[in-house]
């Protein structure tokens, strides 16, 4: 699944053009041998070790996405209202938890749950992932995955939920 912890960049979804030019952009600047770091001097190199690790951290979760997601699952609606905003406006279905002081209307499936609590956050994502990955097949009636294998490389293809959340 991808996920966004930090903060969620303004058009992510509405303008993923340039977010996919971005993570290409990255991409080039993590290959060791890359030509764009031949013939370069010094603080040419130390630029672009700073550009490479700005948009590491900035498309840290979302680096392997390829489309835009079929879903998306929010933990704070209140704080991640951009997020919200921009999946509404794709009507992309939004999975969030609802706090006392969100709104829910902006929301396709609103959970009532308290989204300061790590311990019902945990509870709630894991509980999501769990029946995503048996609605996928990958998960057993033990709770527990039936290849790890597969689920990585499944993972990779197929992922369409963003999970985004601002705790740890």
């Amino acid at each position: 699944m991808f996920y966004v912890v930090e903060r969620w960049l303004g058009g992510t979804l509405t303008n993923f053009s340039t977010i996919k030019k971005s993570i290409k952009r990255l991409n080039l600047l993590e290959k060791e041998g890359s030509h764009i770091y031949e013939n370069q001097t010094k603080k040419e190199v130390q630029m672009l070790n700073r550009e490479r690790i700005k948009l590491s951290d900035q498309h840290r979760g979302i680096k392997d996405m390829r489309r835009l997601p079929d879903a998306i699952i929010v933990v704070d609606a209140r704080l991640e209202f951009t997020a919200v905003k921009e999946a509404n406006g794709l009507g992309i279905p939004i999975i969030a938890i609802v706090d006392s002081n969100t709104n829910p209307n902006n929301i396709s499936y609103p959970i009532p749950a308290n989204d300061d609590s790590i311990r019902t956050i945990q509870l709630l994502i894991s509980s999501i992932a769990d029946t995503i990955l048996e609605a996928n097949g990958k998960l057993n009636d033990n709770n527990t995955p039936t290849d790890q294998s597969n689920i990585s490389d499944a993972d990779n293809k197929q992922d369409s939920i963003t999970p985004t959340s601002d705790n740890n």
